[in-house]
């Protein structure tokens, strides 16, 4: 197998002599080496580079008109962003001359006059190098992809989990289960509305399911009551808030923390009369965007404690709303969405 990596290798040999040239390409071709191409002219090496896109280059160091050096600045300056190996020829084997083409990109040295198995060992290490190089190489590319799979299939199961917690907190009084679905979409075009990012709506849309999450915490006696509620009772329902909240609390991931900050800011109200008492800018934007959408969805929807409302009166409500239960922007982004993207809200 190294025998055929060997045989397909590309080689270019940039020589001013054309002896030498003569010499090395019947060195490498008994070798078995096939793909070789040369020339006298330093000048044209860049051409016959983006040419023939050699695996190794044999260079003079010292020839008339451009030197050894000179080709190699050229050659960094179009050489694609891979291992390519530079063997140096020259019969000046000074350390100032060494380190000069080690700083410009030489990997290795052979001393003129040629000694053929010098040459050859030496080209074969070098190649060596490099096909080891694009091997690793491809492997890390594979392990990319695989970690980027895996990723991708962490994320689609958080978001299924998130999900199927979402809907585990309010089927217990929304028997469609899809209350929460539908607080998402309307919390993402609200989001669009303002001017926010499309990451930033995508994690909202997928964060604001959990909102009523802390119901799991309030009994059926309270959250399925169909006549309306004593103060104790209430006091009971303002709990979920707070019980979704340290549900949520303490996660390291970006979707979970916005949804713990949603669960308990989306019952505040831009006058300050909400559950926790903070008001206006206090009260997290993504709060503020799911209290509309939350409010909306109820009001338009059947529960054991209320008939559904028409969506006109709810728009209605909403708006009469602004400036003292929800935040007068997140109200006239609501509107535009009912004027200009009807389609898009969830059908009762």
């Amino acid at each position: 197998m190294q025998n055929r990596i060997f045989k397909n290798a590309r080689i270019l040999i940039v020589e001013d002599e054309e002896a030498n040239v003569g010499l090395l390409r019947r060195l490498l071709e008994r070798a078995g080496f096939d793909k070789v191409e040369s020339t006298t002219d330093p000048a044209d090496a860049a051409r016959l580079y983006v040419k023939y896109r050699p695996d190794l280059i044999l260079l003079d160091l010292h020839m008339p008109g451009m030197d050894g050096l000179a080709v190699m600045d050229q050659l960094n300056e179009i050489a694609e962003a891979s291992y390519l190996p530079i063997l140096m020829l020259t019969g000046d084997m000074t350390p100032e001359a060494r380190q000069e083409a080690l700083a410009r990109g030489a990997k290795d040295f052979v001393s003129k006059p040629f000694h053929s198995d010098e040459v050859l060992l030496r080209i074969r290490t070098l190649l060596e190098t490099r096909f080891l190089y694009f091997q690793v190489q491809s492997q890390n590319t594979i392990l990319e992809a695989k970690v980027r799979d895996r990723t991708r299939e962490l994320e689609a199961a958080q978001e299924e989990i998130m999900e199927r917690l979402a809907r585990a907190a309010e089927f217990r009084d929304d028997n469609t289960g899809q209350h929460t679905e539908r607080v998402g979409q309307m919390a993402a075009l609200l989001a669009r509305q303002l001017g926010l990012t499309d990451p930033q709506i995508s994690l909202i849309r997928r964060a604001a399911p959990l909102h009523d999450v802390g119901k799991i915490g309030v009994p059926d006696s309270i959250l399925l009551k169909p006549g309306k509620l004593t103060m104790d009772e209430f006091e009971q329902v303002k709990k979920h808030t707070t019980i979704g909240a340290r549900i949520l609390s303490g996660s390291r991931f970006n979707l979970l923390r916005l949804a713990e900050e949603i669960a308990f800011s989306h019952h505040e109200r831009w006058d300050g009369e909400g559950y926790a008492g903070i008001r206006q800018d206090q009260i997290p934007l993504a709060g503020r965007i799911v209290a509309v959408a939350d409010v909306f969805d109820a009001l338009t929807q059947k529960r054991p404690y209320k008939a559904a409302w028409p969506i006109a009166e709810a728009v209605a409500e909403i708006d009469r709303q602004r400036s003292r239960q929800f935040d007068p922007e997140v109200v006239d982004a609501f509107l535009r969405v009912i004027d200009q993207q009807a389609p898009a809200i969830p059908a009762q």
